[in-house]
């Protein structure tokens, strides 16, 4: 130790102990904070209330054809004519191809030829049954001819029936060679042209055709959420208020479709793969706005819950399972955590059904630093009530 300080005096020691001893006690209460010992972390809070919530669902969903017909011949032969616009409106029975007729007008002419000289010779068999049949009722002819003309007259008529039958086939397959639309819609591109070969019930199509106006939009959702509505629905915790479910779309960019939509049926199957049932909504289309294959989402309104609480998302946490919690704060302002039962997102809020009452105060704001079980301030005691607003579904 240099001399200098060992030639200190010992009031001067204790005066430099003094100042050090201050200095750490004024470092820690500065630390702790000028309220006491701990500061108590401040939290903003929404107050619930209990109200009636419509169920409101969106599913994702592709838009398909209300009719769609794929056009191919049934008889053979070369492309002659196409006689639509592709990408136009066609009505049903309108002529689009023709294939060349001759072969099918020549079986036609030879088909009539048979059916007349199958008539002649039944007109000649009958004759003779008849001189025969006369012969044996004045006992001049021999029985056995008679059967034997009678017979020949049954087989020509045979002859007739058959021949009728080969030129009715052979009108029908003259008929095929205009290939007519059976359908009303909108007409896709040929994917065949003048000249080309065609093959009665070839796999490929010539063109296809479509009805859009209406038009289905298959909707997809899971099983497990469908069973849980269905059985909301008949014990009484979701009442439908009307017997049909309107459906409204959103495009893919967003934009909602003018036109309200009718819920058509619920496919009876579920998918394997997937685990989900197919819905098809049906939708009026009369600017052909809607397309097949676009996709969409449909929001459908189910029924109303008549007791619900709306809690916003930025409140509710999840576990380590991943079910939701929310901390909220008890009349002592002690920090409580409570596992919820949420049923459906609502714009920024989740519909709870459990786990919460009327009056609880939820924490929205300074979660992190809330802990279950310690002591909160409320910045605004007079904390804003959750409620929908009017009119919102």
């Amino acid at each position: 130790m240099p001399d200098s300080l060992k030639r200190l005096h010992p009031l001067a020691w204790s005066v430099i102990l003094s100042v050090s001893l201050l200095v750490c006690t004024q470092q820690a209460v500065a630390a702790k904070g000028p309220g006491g010992p701990e500061k108590v972390p401040a939290v903003k809070v929404v107050t619930l209330d209990q109200e009636p919530v419509p169920m409101r669902v969106e599913l994702p969903g592709r838009t398909t054809p209300f009719l769609i017909a794929e056009l191919r011949p049934q008889v053979s032969g070369i492309i002659q004519e196409r006689l639509f616009d592709e990408g136009s409106e066609v009505e049903a029975g309108q002529v689009l191809y023709r294939i060349d007729p001759a072969l099918y007008q020549a079986a036609v002419d030879l088909a009539e030829a048979d059916l007349a000289r199958a008539e002649a010779e039944r007109h000649a068999a009958r004759l003779k049954a008849e001189r025969n049949a006369e012969l044996v009722q004045r006992q001049v002819g021999s029985q056995q001819e008679f059967d034997d003309a009678d017979a020949a007259l049954r087989m020509a008529e045979a002859e007739v029936a058959a021949a009728q039958a080969v030129l009715a086939k052979a009108r029908i397959d003259l008929g095929y060679t205009q290939v007519r639309s059976p359908i009303s819609g909108r007409i896709g591109r040929s994917a065949v042209t003048v000249g080309a070969l065609v093959t009665a019930n070839q796999p490929q199509a010539l063109a296809t055709v479509q009805q859009l106006n209406p038009i289905y939009v298959d909707l997809t959702q899971s099983n497990t959420e469908v069973s849980r509505i269905r059985r909301e629905l008949n014990l009484g915790p979701l009442h439908r208020q009307q017997t049909s479910f309107p459906v409204q779309l959103l495009l893919d960019d967003g934009v909602e479709y003018r036109h309200s939509g009718r819920l058509a049926f619920s496919e009876v199957t579920v998918d394997e793969q997937t685990g989900s049932i197919t819905l098809r909504a049906r939708f009026d289309n009369p600017e052909g706005e809607l397309l097949p294959g676009m996709y969409v989402r449909a929001a459908m309104t189910l029924g109303q819950r008549e007791q619900a609480m709306r809690v916003p998302h930025k409140a509710v946490t999840r576990d380590t399972r991943g079910r939701p919690q929310v901390m909220l704060v008890d009349e002592q302002n002690k920090v409580q955590l409570r596992p919820i039962t949420t049923v459906q997102s609502m714009g920024s809020d989740w519909i709870v059904t459990e786990g919460l009452k009327p009056g609880d105060r939820i924490i929205v704001e300074g979660l992190q630093r809330a802990r279950p079980g310690g002591e909160v301030k409320v910045e605004d005691p007079n904390a804003v009530t959750i409620k929908s607003p009017a009119g919102q579904e």
